[in-house]
C-alpha cells in the first residue's frame, strides 16, 4: 500500500513543477497535468480491490478540447475491472479546470505490480496534431500480500506508553 506521506510529497513536487513550468510556457495554450493514485483494500472474502483515481488539471491559459484518458496498462490476467472504465472522454477542460475519473479493479494474482502512467490526449485549436500528456506513475502495489494481523490493543498500549501516560 502506498505511504500517504510519500504520495503527498510526490504530488506537491509535481504541482510545484507545474507552476514553474506553466510560468515558463508560452501564453494561450493548455498545460495538462495529471495525478494518478491507487489504493488497495482487502475484502472479507480474501480478494483485494484496487481503487484508482486520476485527476486532470489544466494549468494553462486556454481551453483543451477532446480530452481522452486511457489507463489501459492493467493486465487482464492479473486484474478484473469491477467498477467503472479504464478510459474516459470529455469535450473540454477550461483553463484552471479539473476533471476526475475513477474505477475499481480486483486483483487475481498475488505479487508486486508496477503500474505505468495513464495517457491523456487533447486538442489545441491552433494545432492539427493531438497533444499528449502522461499522469504520474503509481507506487508499486503488493497485491494479495501476506500481511501479519495487526494487534490493535498493542498499538494503543505502545501509543500511551510513548506519550508517558
Amino acid at each position: 500500500m502506498a505511504n500517504p506521506i510519500i504520495t503527498k510529497i510526490i504530488f506537491s513536487l509535481v504541482l510545484s513543477l507545474v507552476f514553474v513550468s506553466s510560468s515558463l510556457a508560452s501564453f494561450d495554450v493548455p498545460f495538462i497535468v495529471a495525478h494518478k493514485k491507487a489504493t488497495l483494500s482487502r475484502l472479507r472474502s480474501g480478494a483485494e480491490r484496487v481503487s484508482v483515481s486520476i485527476d486532470i488539471y489544466n494549468q494553462g491559459s486556454s481551453t483543451a478540447y477532446d480530452i481522452t484518458l486511457a489507463d489501459e496498462n492493467w493486465p487482464k490476467d492479473i486484474f478484473d475491472v469491477v467498477k467503472g472504465n479504464t478510459s474516459q472522454s470529455w469535450d473540454r477542460l477550461d483553463a484552471g479546470g479539473l476533471l476526475s475519473h475513477s474505477f475499481e479493479l480486483e486483483g487475481k494474482v498475488k505479487g508486486m505490480f508496477y503500474g505505468s502512467p495513464a495517457l491523456i490526449t487533447f486538442r489545441i485549436p491552433t494545432k492539427t496534431v493531438l497533444q499528449e500528456a502522461y499522469s504520474t506513475p503509481i507506487l508499486p502495489l503488493d497485491v494479495l500480500a501476506e500481511k501479519p494481523p495487526v494487534q490493535k490493543f498493542e498499538l494503543v498500549s505502545f501509543f500511551w506508553l510513548s506519550m508517558g501516560l
